[in-house]
C-alpha cells in the first residue's frame, strides 16, 4: 500500500522478506543507495550500488519489467531516493523498510568485505 513519502511523492514499504523473495524469483532489482564505504563493509547479495550522494535519476538501472526497489542502512535514504526519482518523473516508489539493518534482523545473509 502506498502512502505519502515524508521526502515528497509516495512510498511503498516492502519488508525484507518481500524483497528477498523478489530477488530470489528475479522480479526485483534492489538499488542500494548507501555510500561506497558502507557497501564495502557489508551488502545484500545481488543489490546494485547507487550512492545517494551521487544520485542521478537518469542513470538508474533499467528494470526491464522488474520492480526497482531502493534500500539503504535503515530506510531513510531509500525514501529520499524514491522521492528524487519521482521528482524526475520516474515511477519508482518502493523501498525496503528497515534497510540492511532490517535485513540482518530478519536473519538474512549479507556479504562482507
Amino acid at each position: 500500500m502506498s502512502e505519502r513519502n515524508p521526502f515528497g511523492g509516495t512510498i511503498t514499504h516492502l519488508s525484507p522478506a518481500e524483497v528477498r523473495q523478489g530477488l530470489a524469483d528475479g522480479t526485483i532489482i534492489l538499488v542500494d543507495v548507501r555510500e561506497a564505504n558502507e557497501i564495502q563493509a557489508e551488502r545484500i547479495p545481488g543489490a546494485t550500488p547507487f550512492p545517494l550522494s551521487k544520485f542521478d535519476p537518469a542513470a538508474l538501472p533499467d528494470p526491464a519489467g522488474k520492480r526497482l526497489v531502493f534500500s539503504c542502512r535503515s530506510g531513510q535514504r531509500s525514501q529520499q531516493a524514491a522521492a528524487y526519482a519521482q521528482k524526475a518523473g520516474l515511477p519508482y516508489e518502493e523501498h525496503m523498510k528497515g534497510g540492511i539493518i532490517g535485513w540482518r534482523e530478519a536473519g538474512f545473509e549479507v556479504e562482507r568485505g
